[in-house]
């Protein structure tokens, strides 16, 4: 992977015009669509979680290339869980296999793998997986790639609560302590800035309680292609949209 970002040689008109100056920090992507592409395919609705790991890969080397340093993707949210026991099942299974075969050629390419979310309420062959993901490539420099699995915003918002409620009664901060920068410090976030630009995919325009305490200068950006389909053509024209938008950030 490359960390400045340089035009391939055969690369597309848009591709020139994005502004290497003026990059999003951090990009968070809902990835939506999965299993309307298999269904249009007429495949089970796993082939399309399968197809969409693929995408993983390809954007998350194409955001390294062009030198976007913090990507989050939204990859199972609390509600999953009332899907049926087959789909979530195999959620859990790619999660696993994903971190076996990519996890060390992401530490050979210096990404910081974080996960947001409930880990410890995943089976227990996931938790496993992940912190040992997370333990191999916490001292690395590149890209940080946060795996948001089983997180949900309103939940961090709550937990982060009840951590600074405890902290509060053990008379560790005073009530004039809290503000936005100290409920940043107990989300899962709280090592990343918060998102330039949320992208979805798939022709859905809602958060689905993704980031919501993040995203209020958030810009957005959406695709009707399902995430499978999405390619990095789809990420240039997202960073291209954004380079022509006006962040004013509640100003003038």
């Amino acid at each position: 992977m490359i960390n400045l970002f340089k035009p391939k040689k055969n690369g597309n008109d848009l591709e020139l015009k994005i502004d290497k100056d003026n990059l999003p920090e951090h990009i968070a992507i809902i990835m939506d669509g999965n299993g309307r592409w298999a269904k249009k395919r007429n495949l089970p609705r796993t082939m399309g979680h399968k197809a969409g790991v693929e995408t993983i890969r390809k954007v998350i080397k194409e955001a390294d290339r062009i030198g976007i340093k913090y990507i989050t993707l939204y990859a199972f949210s609390t509600e999953n869980w009332r899907r049926p026991e087959e789909e979530v099942t195999a959620l859990m299974k790619l999660l696993v296999q994903y971190l076996k075969s990519e996890v060390k050629e992401l530490h050979k390419n210096d990404v910081v793998l974080r996960v947001l979310g409930e880990i410890d309420k995943l089976p227990k062959e996931c938790e496993r997986e992940i912190k040992e993901a997370i333990e191999l490539t916490k001292n690395n420099k590149g890209l940080i790639l946060n795996i948001a699995f089983n997180y949900g915003g309103r939940d961090e918002i709550v937990r982060a609560i009840r951590l600074i409620a405890e902290e509060y009664k053990d008379n560790n901060i005073n009530i004039e302590d809290i503000n936005n920068e100290l409920v940043n410090n107990y989300l899962y976030t709280k090592d990343s800035p918060d998102p330039d630009l949320i992208i979805r995919p798939s022709g859905e325009q809602r958060l689905s309680n993704f980031l919501l305490w993040q995203c209020a200068y958030s810009e957005f950006w959406y695709s009707n292609v399902c995430w499978p389909d999405f390619t990095e053509l789809d990420l240039q024209k997202a960073i291209y949209d954004y380079q022509n938008r006006d962040r004013r950030f509640g100003g003038v």
